[in-house]
């Protein structure tokens, strides 16, 4: 298996890319001056059992995030950061954090077991466990040969 290295740095493998259909999102809803989806980096670890999808979001709750299965096979996580509250005491010298709605789409492998996905979320880090189908190895069948 070839290992090539991501546009940002990371190492991601050649055979299947969940990443490669749907860089980031295109329509005017989620554009760069309202939307987190650039900052919503997303890892990607496949084990024996599951591919595992971890992306970081500081300060929101669970019920603040959504993720979604299509029947495609297309995993949909996506949400909304509120806008702080300002007060017109406050004298604000730099907004860094993004706000708004951020929303990424990744297509999974085909062997996947899509009514068995789970997603939890412990200190703002949301885990998306997507189970694998177990591989059938070819039966092998000794042919006796004759003569």
């Amino acid at each position: 298996m070839s290992i090539i290295p991501s546009f940002f740095g990371g190492r991601r493998s050649s055979v299947f890319d969940p990443f490669r259909d749907f860089p980031f999102p295109s329509c005017p809803e989620f554009s760069r001056e309202n939307s987190g989806f650039v900052s919503t980096r997303i890892d990607w670890k496949e084990t024996p059992e599951a591919h595992v999808f971890k992306a970081d979001f500081p300060g929101l709750k669970k019920e603040e995030v959504k993720v979604e299965i299509e029947d495609d096979r297309v995993l949909q996580i996506s949400g909304e950061r509120n806008v702080e509250k300002e007060d017109k005491n406050d004298t604000w010298h730099r907004v860094e954090r993004s706000s708004g709605k951020f929303m990424r789409r990744l297509r999974l492998p085909e062997n996947v077991k899509m009514e068995e996905v789970k997603a939890s979320m412990e200190n703002g880090v949301l885990t998306v466990t997507v189970p694998k189908e177990e591989v059938k190895k070819p039966e092998v069948k000794a042919i006796e040969i004759s003569g």
